[in-house]
């Protein structure tokens, strides 16, 4: 397994932008697809993206797709999510996670999830 450490959160207005990072330790990295989930007050958890261990091909959920861009740089054990044009709607929690199993096209849920990280606090005010 791998431990995860998220940074990056905060709080912006809406429209404005954030890069979250999420810094893993553990040789095994690499080997990983990666996701990152969020979730709201009140609501459950939720996909938001996802990359393979290559960073050749991602997945998003349709909520944030054309926003936020998910990337990977496996010289550094990091995995990203950049956001843009942000909503007060994707006030959450975000979560990074290795996963266990991710098929391309299907949205990975919590089952398919090998490894959380702590999640870091993203607050869009309107």
């Amino acid at each position: 397994q791998v431990q995860l450490v998220e940074s990056g959160g905060g709080l912006v207005q809406a429209g404005g932008s954030l890069r979250l990072s999420c810094a893993a330790s553990g040789r095994t990295f690499s080997s990983y697809a990666m996701g990152w989930f969020r979730q709201a007050p009140g609501k459950e958890r939720e996909f938001v993206a996802a990359i393979t261990w290559s960073g050749g091909s991602t997945l998003y959920a349709d909520s944030v797709k054309g926003r936020f861009t998910i990337s990977r740089d496996n010289a550094k054990n990091t995995v990203y999510l950049q956001m843009n044009s942000l909503k007060p709607e994707d006030t959450a929690v975000y979560y990074c996670a290795a996963l266990s199993s991710f098929r391309l096209m299907v949205p990975p849920g919590p089952a398919s999830v090998s490894s959380w990280g702590q999640g870091t606090r993203v607050t869009v005010s309107s």
